[in-house]
């Protein structure tokens, strides 16, 4: 496998990078902080519609993110064509503040797939590969066929490998025992966990803390994973973010200062909004809840269908009852 000297290295070596990156062995990215899961803008059409994504993109260049996770399931990844994907992600890199990082979904269920689709968005400007669990055979994604899985992506990787655990899609959970194996491998550089188990994300991060291993709580189980203090995590891929950026990065920031009391009251009144745009209406209530905050929202991709009004009335009171709107 490839040591962090040589990824580094060759990333250092590109002038058109400029990441603000250290360089060297044993040095690791630094997750910390928060990092919204981008929603893919379509036209009426239902075509990506790479404009709107670029307004996005301005807006969100004014709030302190740590970077962006591109291709992940608030982007609607199974949707898009493998075309698609790779413009999407260039899209963003060439939009994207060179101090901000890029994670990109790369998982397919083949592990030539993912490792043939890895090494394209590492040229189409990822920082990191996001790579999502195998499921369709799920029966047969045994602990040894995950490692196996992880193992060969990661040796082949050109850039940082993050594992993503999505049970709530995916069906299948990344068996801890799998992460902990993994984590030795010099080119794996953490997860990204939304199952929403803090008991187990907590364990992830004691278990890990001899390794380079960064843990990232992720939104899919409509947990709060946007305050890393609980945990231990180092940060949250959290879909609110698309909408309430700000106010989440304002309370990553309390959570790290310790600053718990003014901490607690801010997470108190994002819990609702955060649970409207996962677990309860989905994407479809998060692109709708993104255009009341000035964001391009727009439809979903067909099957996604959009939100009856009864429901457009049950998401914007989740938001005005918290004094968001």
């Amino acid at each position: 496998g490839q040591g962090p000297g040589d990824w580094f290295g060759s990333k250092e070596q590109d002038p058109c990078r400029g990441l603000s990156i250290p360089v060297g062995p044993g040095q690791t990215l630094d997750l910390r902080g928060i990092f919204p899961p981008l929603a893919t803008p379509f036209s009426p059409t239902q075509e990506v519609d790479y404009a709107q994504l670029e307004g996005n993109l301005r807006r969100y260049a004014n709030i302190p993110f740590r970077g962006l996770v591109v291709l992940g399931s608030n982007g609607e990844y199974p949707y898009l064509a493998p075309r698609e994907r790779l413009e999407v992600v260039s899209c963003v890199h060439q939009a994207l503040p060179r101090d901000r990082l890029l994670l990109a979904g790369s998982g397919c269920e083949s592990t030539q797939a993912t490792i043939e689709l890895t090494v394209s968005m590492a040229e189409a400007g990822a920082d990191v590969a996001l790579v999502v669990t195998p499921c369709y055979y799920r029966g047969a994604m045994t602990n040894a066929a995950l490692v196996q899985h992880y193992t060969e992506v990661a040796d082949a990787s050109p850039i940082p490998v993050v594992l993503y655990s999505v049970p709530a899609n995916t069906g299948l959970d990344l068996p801890l025992e799998a992460v902990l194996t993994l984590a030795q491998h010099p080119n794996i550089v953490g997860i990204k966990d939304s199952g929403g188990d803090i008991t187990r994300m907590g364990l992830m991060v004691h278990k890990t803390r001899q390794e380079d291993f960064q843990v990232l709580a992720g939104s899919a189980a409509g947990s709060m994973g946007c305050c890393p203090g609980g945990t231990g995590a180092s940060g949250g891929v959290c879909a609110l973010a698309n909408v309430l950026g700000a106010p989440l990065c304002q309370l990553d920031r309390l959570c790290r200062e310790g600053n718990w009391q003014e901490a607690r009251d801010l997470q108190h009144r994002l819990i609702e909004p955060n649970t409207a745009v996962t677990r309860r209406f989905g994407i479809p209530g998060l692109k709708k809840a993104m255009e009341w905050f000035g964001y391009y929202g727009g439809p979903c991709r067909a099957p996604l269908a959009p939100l009856s009004p009864p429901q457009v009335e049950e998401l914007r009171g989740a938001f005005s009852a918290n004094g968001w709107l």
